[in-house]
């Protein structure tokens, strides 16, 4: 069993107010749920407006498939957000 985890940070300029970013979170994070079937969350910099930090994961049966996961979720992000990705960080851990 493979255990695939990301983390992304996220750039909207637009958002002035934490009711502005809960909205956009709880958009994808919904999207990306019912999409994927993964685990999302917001982790980090919940108190900063602009900048939205995101956490999932994935369960699969290897390691291609959980990297294939992983990537078809941040191109999808990528295409449904108007915000800038600005890092992404990666792990596959088997158990």
């Amino acid at each position: 069993m493979i255990i695939g985890s990301l983390v992304i940070k996220i750039h909207t300029p637009w958002v002035h107010s934490l009711k502005e970013k809960r909205m956009v979170v709880k958009s994808i994070c919904a999207k990306v749920k019912n999409k994927f079937n993964v685990s999302i969350a917001e982790v980090e910099e919940q108190d900063i407006h602009q900048i939205t930090v995101l956490g999932l994961s994935c369960v699969a049966g290897n390691s291609s498939l959980a990297d294939s996961i992983l990537d078809h979720v941040i191109n999808f992000i990528e295409s449904n957000t108007e915000g800038e990705l600005i890092e992404t960080q990666r792990e596959t851990i088997q158990v």
